[in-house]
């Protein structure tokens, strides 16, 4: 339990800051309403029908807005010196990981549903009938992005190159998580049985899972000099 409380410490914290300043979700949101906005004025729907290219256009805004947002994960706490502070503090190296990642994922989540709004709006997509699953392809889709996005960030953010670095470093490894997902999410979107999924859902689970695992062994490595 002592454990779970450091955790939430971290993501409160990250939280109420975030509060204050609504720098990550004005940048991720506002990102996400101007990409479809473009896409909507870019796209003719009597030559290319959006619904079957919505998974592909919708997986590239949660991951390009969402890297906006994973490249200032620690960005306040190293301007004031902070990050110092907590690197002092007693709380493990990983329950401080672990901690990054929830308050990411939630920040993250939230801007996903903003995204899935706008395109619904200007596109008027169908998500198809199985909204459960759905729901399950993007939640481990932005599982294993946190994961490996939080642990990368801690690596750019001490860089000259700063978040410029980030997308380089994250890129090539989301590329399971782009096929996976875009394929799942474009099958429920087409109406087709949660079933159909299955494989994609296991494969974005292991991915989540050792994107984790790996995070926590070695975000150690990174923060400590």
């Amino acid at each position: 339990m002592g454990y779970l409380r450091q955790i939430g410490a971290i993501v409160w914290k990250d939280l109420v800051v975030e509060l204050r300043t609504r720098e990550r979700v004005v940048a991720m949101g506002g990102f996400a309403v101007l990409v479809g906005v473009l896409f909507n004025h870019a796209i003719d729907p009597t030559v290319v029908d959006p619904q079957a290219i919505a998974s592909g256009l919708i997986w590239v805004t949660i991951v390009f807005g969402g890297l906006l947002g994973l490249g200032r994960t620690f960005h306040l706490e190293e301007e004031e010196g902070a990050f110092q502070g907590v690197l002092l503090s007693p709380i493990p190296r990983d329950a401080l990981y672990l901690g990054k990642v929830l308050a990411n994922f939630l920040l993250l989540s939230f801007v996903t549903l903003l995204v899935f709004g706008v395109f619904a709006l200007f596109f008027g997509l169908r998500f198809g009938e199985h909204p459960v699953a759905l729901a399950g392809v993007v939640f481990l889709g932005i599982v294993g992005f946190v994961a490996i996005g939080t642990l990368f960030s801690a690596i750019s953010f001490r860089t000259s190159m700063g978040e410029t670095l980030l997308p380089l470093l994250v890129f090539p490894l989301l590329i399971p998580i782009v096929i996976y997902g875009v394929t799942a999410t474009s099958s429920l979107m087409a109406g087709l049985p949660a079933s159909e999924v299955g494989g994609n859902l296991r494969m974005l689970g292991a991915f989540a899972v050792v994107a984790l695992a790996a995070g926590a062994g070695l975000f150690r490595f990174v923060v400590e000099d």
